[in-house]
């Protein structure tokens, strides 16, 4: 590593002020302090804070924190594929070689694009390459179906990253999460291809087994219907999900809660295990880079709604147990890696509880009244980005009027 880097240092004199490559200095330096700690250093004078955590660090941690999520979804991907084919006892590896064939293109893509469009900006306004985009380029590829086309992909990505980050102003400037912006944009632009049985990767030109049909747990809960009123409806849900798999060979248990807390399901590539999804919030949260209160009281708000859509019961979804809600569908995801982005969240103590609640509340509501869309974390998420700068400025502004009051008493 030291021979690297005197290799860099020995080319840096033509990227600085002056040299022949002085236009792409930033290029050179965010390689350089991507792999070796920045020169920079604090003043020799004064009392200074002094801190390993910088932007890029913290970055590579929410990547680590996703880790666990990319592992199991490549090989959950392989084991949709020999699933849908009739062959659930595949070998292992095979069903890795499967998911990684579907999921490093998805993430090749992902990082180029961004990457593209990260120079490309740093460049013509002459400031660093920022880091952001570590993590945006790994989170668009896991909530992404692994069937889903590689233009699409790159498009999407180019997309959020210029319309939601650069256009104002780039990391920590953005009001959006930009890998959810990049889905929505996708569902709104090409819901076919991002909706039906795109959550299987499965060969055009391959026969699947009688019965197969690709749907997520959430869309198949979402049709279930009443056959003797209100009453049972949690079996009613039970049913649906059975025979969506009835002449599914290997498949009978497949939305067990056992196994849709596991993840063996189809979905995007990354959000279909909330095993995987607790782990990397565990990383986050004794780590110190993500607000566990975003993430708990998310969870309270989804278990809220839930328990009240129970009372009225009109209808299977609606009486479906609560903290079914917790393992179905992308809400173990989102409310871990996208609520708790430190940029579009809520940044005051009380108003992240007040912003995560509304996540888990709303994230239910939608599911349960929008028959066409029946994950809600994307959509409650963004609407609660737009309002986290109101939910802060009422929290600052009620804790104005409460120490003033003291201030008075």
């Amino acid at each position: 590593m030291k021979f690297l880097h005197t290799i860099l240092e020995k080319q840096k004199p033509n990227f600085e002020k002056g040299g022949k490559l002085e236009r792409y200095y930033y290029l050179f330096e965010a390689a350089e302090t991507f792999a070796f700690t920045p020169p920079t250093t604090t003043g020799k004078k004064g009392v200074q804070v002094r801190d390993a955590i910088d932007l890029k660090r913290m970055m590579m941690t929410v990547v680590l924190a996703m880790i666990p999520a990319l592992i199991y979804g490549i090989w959950n991907v392989g084991h949709q594929h020999f699933l849908a084919l009739g062959q659930p006892n595949a070998e292992l590896i095979d069903k890795v070689l499967i998911g990684l064939q579907q999921t490093l293109p998805i993430i090749l893509v992902s990082y180029t694009a961004g990457g593209i469009v990260e120079v490309i900006f740093a460049i013509i306004r002459k400031h660093p390459i920022n880091e952001g985009f570590l993590v945006t380029g790994m989170l668009i590829p896991l909530v992404m179906p692994p069937a889903i086309p590689l233009w699409q992909v790159a498009l999407a990505t180019v997309f959020a990253v210029v319309i939601v980050k650069e256009a104002f102003g780039g990391t920590g400037m953005n009001i959006l999460n930009v890998a959810l912006t990049a889905r929505a944009f996708l569902y709104f632009a090409y819901p076919s291809d991002i909706s039906g049985e795109v959550w299987t990767y499965v060969p055009k030109d391959a026969a699947t087994v009688e019965g197969y049909s690709g749907a997520t747990a959430l869309a198949v809960a979402a049709e279930a219907k009443f056959e003797e009123g209100a009453a049972g409806a949690t079996e009613r849900v039970s049913e649906a999900l059975t025979a969506s798999v009835a002449n599914w060979n290997g498949a009978e248990s497949m939305f067990s809660e056992f196994n849709m807390f596991m993840g063996a399901i189809p979905g995007s590539i990354g959000e279909t295990s909330a095993l995987m999804c607790l782990i990397g919030g565990l990383i986050l949260i004794f780590t110190g880079v993500a607000s566990w209160k975003i993430m708990v009281s998310g969870v309270i708000g989804a278990l809220v709604m839930g328990g009240i859509f129970n009372l009225f019961g009109a209808t299977p979804f609606m009486a479906m147990p609560a903290w079914y809600h917790l393992i179905m569908g992308g809400f173990a995801f989102g409310i871990v890696f996208m609520a708790t982005d430190p940029v579009s969240a809520s940044h005051t103590e009380t108003g992240k509880w007040i912003y995560g609640f509304l996540i888990g509340l709303l994230t239910v509501l939608i599911r349960v009244f929008n028959p066409a869309y029946p994950e809600g974390i994307m959509l409650a998420i963004l609407l609660m980005n737009v309002f986290a700068p109101l939910i802060d400025f009422y929290v600052i502004e009620g804790n104005k009027k409460r120490r003033l009051k003291r201030a008075t008493l």
